[in-house]
């Protein structure tokens, strides 16, 4: 379990949404109209050229005369491949015919996708209403603790009579748990978390603590006020985590009147 503030709790509740990378618009180029490529001729329409060029600038690659010429080559050899593959009735393969309406589709849904981001933000409101309940819940304390895990209670209670006797934490947690480091208690399951704020500073568990990993003895080595991120740190990801929310929530709705 590692060190978590806001800023984690908002990633780690995240949904992997490649549409929120793709929402942000896309940097302006200073393409030029395709023209003949080395060799002679051009065989793509001069808009293929600018979108890619558009795109290899935006995905952070330099303008050059040898990139532009490399996407040049590329699509002239796009080109005569799908002539070679036409010509071998590739194109009427119903695999590959439907691999093509896939692809057709993807486009089209990525750009809808964009444009809806675009005229959906999330207002500031918001944004500090979702910082407030997650600040809220990780609490104004972090915790420095130790445990040992075990899988029967009875092994558990035979650890807080050795501690009561005098043992070392630190020996009996060889193999069976150890040191956490400092953490909230929200970033523990509620048992756990609840023990923690329990147990005072220098402290252990005097029963054990049952999670759905076992059987645990729990010691509270210190306690200080937590560092929370300020609301302007961890702007960025509470918008892209709620645009994931919202969007979620739109394709549901959208399935739903439409009966699917």
């Amino acid at each position: 379990m590692k060190r978590t503030f806001i800023a984690a709790a908002v990633i780690a509740a995240l949904v992997p949404a490649a549409a929120m990378a793709q929402a942000q618009p896309p940097a302006k180029s200073s393409a030029a109209p395709a023209a003949s490529t080395a060799g002679g001729k051009t065989l793509y329409p001069p808009a293929q050229y600018d979108l890619m060029l558009k795109d290899r600038l935006a995905q952070g690659a330099q303008d050059s005369a040898e990139l532009r010429q490399a996407l040049k080559d590329e699509l002239n050899t796009r080109e005569l491949l799908v002539r070679e593959a036409k010509k071998q009735g590739l194109d009427k393969q119903p695999d590959v015919k439907t691999q093509m309406d896939l692809a057709s589709q993807t486009a089209l849904v990525r750009v809808y996708i964009q444009d809806w981001i675009q005229k959906n933000p999330i207002p500031d409101a918001d944004l500090h209403k979702e910082y407030d309940s997650i600040k809220g819940q990780i609490g104004d304390k972090e915790y420095k603790v130790r445990h040992i895990l075990v899988e029967k209670e009875d092994d558990a209670k035979d650890i807080i009579a050795q501690l009561q006797k005098g043992a070392k934490f630190e020996e009996l947690a060889k193999d069976k748990g150890g040191d956490l480091d400092w953490n909230a208690p929200a970033n523990f399951v509620k048992p756990f978390g609840d023990a923690m704020k329990s147990t005072p500073k220098g402290k252990f568990t005097p029963q054990p603590v049952q999670t759905q990993f076992g059987w645990h003895v729990i010691e509270v080595d210190d306690i200080r006020d937590a560092k929370v991120p300020s609301f302007d740190e961890v702007k960025p990801q509470l918008q892209q985590r709620m645009q994931s929310q919202w969007l979620d929530k739109y394709l549901k709705d959208l399935r739903t009147k439409n009966g699917v």
